[in-house]
């Protein structure tokens, strides 16, 4: 759940909520996370919000984004 009155920014909110389902298994290797469009949806957050989140997941190394295609979770280094 966002909480938009909390003392943690809700860009680093949404990331935490993610990287715990990459983490968990919920979003696997190589599979697309949900759409900028789904995520605004499910939690009520700006555009801008959601892409400065996924930058943040992908300077972590937990995503990379294709161009045209999406946003996709990246293989753990074995």
């Amino acid at each position: 759940m966002i909480d938009p009155e909390g003392p943690v920014p809700v860009y680093r909110q949404l990331a935490t909520i993610l990287r715990e389902q990459i983490e968990r298994g919920d979003l696997v290797p190589n599979r697309p996370i949900p759409s900028v469009a789904r995520l605004q949806q499910e939690y009520g957050l700006a555009r801008g919000t959601i892409l400065h989140t996924v930058r943040v997941l992908v300077d972590e190394g937990l995503v990379y984004v294709v161009p045209g295609k999406g946003t996709f979770v990246k293989p753990r280094a074995q």
